[in-house]
């Protein structure tokens, strides 16, 4: 959070406490008010009876004068009483309503900070390396095995780029609904197995297993539901160690085929399961944390899942890990 924010956030709060605390003793100080009035009225009426009472003149119907008054004095205290706790719940609430929404406010826009600096990073460092790359390959005479190696950086670079751009735009067109939904009879086992064999042919050191059930047929988007499967797998490449598997399971249970993505990385808190599915959202401080990526990928994936009227979920992966889950209803 920069100290500009900080600031601002300090004296916006500070603001509002103050006008709040003026709200309810200004309510406070007119229900007092209103209430010494009505006794001071009360007194005086019941010493005017009094008086007049003592100066022995006869006054008909006095018992019924006293009563009305005394029924009008607690009549007003009862009003004051039940629009003061009227108009406290009003405030209240009001308050609390005003609290959210500011707080909502300035952690979206916290969160869209934190956003454009892992974006910056992300445009910048693919850009870089592959500018560095064909530099190398345009100054210096290499041999065929580190050229090829050069290239498959570059190449792999470039993938990261056009992840991160395509992740942007269709999180865009969602949003604002000018993102047409095809809806198509489609083979996900073919699916899935596509995108794994790019991940095999990206991190040649990795090791992706898979278990795929054959001929699993859906109705859906092909497009977002490649984006879906590559942000789960590649969100469980990032997090897990070089040396560990992430299997990729696809199976049927009973009316439906579910995508299981398990990885062996340092697992996510209860806490934090229901959150890593908002926007912008990554677990940990933005200027410390290490691990690349924008808090957009699994946004999407809950967003694409929920466009296939699919529910996606997060477990953990015993004895360590994550295992994400996309419960898509079968073709029959």
């Amino acid at each position: 959070m920069t100290k500009d924010h900080s600031v601002t956030r300090f004296r916006t709060a500070l603001l509002y406490w103050v006008l709040l605390a003026y709200i309810l003793a200004a309510l406070v100080w007119w229900f007092i008010s209103l209430n010494r009035q009505n006794q001071s009225m009360y007194e005086l009426e019941i010493h005017r009876h009094n008086t007049i009472t003592a100066s022995g003149a006869v006054v008909p119907g006095y018992e019924q004068d006293v009563q009305s008054i005394t029924e009008t004095y607690r009549k007003n205290k009862a009003k004051y009483i039940g629009e003061g706790s009227i108009f406290f719940l009003l405030i209240i609430v009001g308050a609390v309503f005003v609290f959210r929404s500011v707080r909502r406010q300035f952690k979206l826009r916290q969160q869209q900070q934190n956003f454009m600096m892992a974006v910056t990073h992300e445009l910048k460092t693919p850009i870089s390396v592959t500018l560095l790359n064909l530099e190398t390959l345009q100054k210096y005479n290499l041999t065929a095995e580190k050229q090829q190696k050069i290239l498959r950086n570059t190449v792999d670079e470039t993938s990261r780029l056009n992840n991160l751009v395509n992740n942007i735009l269709i999180s865009s067109q969602l949003e604002s609904g000018k993102q047409g939904s095809t809806r198509e009879d489609l083979n996900l086992s073919d699916l899935v197995k596509d995108c794994i064999y790019y991940f095999r042919k990206r991190f040649p050191d990795r090791i992706y297993t898979d278990q795929l059930e054959p001929e699993l047929e859906i109705k859906g988007d092909p497009l977002h539901l490649q984006m879906l499967v590559n942000n789960l797998v590649e969100n469980a490449t990032k997090y897990s160690p070089r040396e560990s598997p992430v299997v990729i399971r696809l199976e049927r249970e009973s009316d439906f085929v579910v995508l299981k993505i398990s990885d062996e990385g340092p697992g996510i808190p209860d806490v934090e399961k229901q959150k890593i599915f908002s926007k912008f959202y990554r677990i940990g401080n933005e200027s410390t944390r290490k691990t690349q990526g924008t808090g957009l990928g699994l946004y999407l994936c809950r967003v694409i899942a929920r466009e296939h009227n699919a529910d996606i979920l997060v477990t953990n992966h015993i004895p360590r890990g994550s295992t994400f889950a996309v419960h898509f209803k079968r073709m029959v």
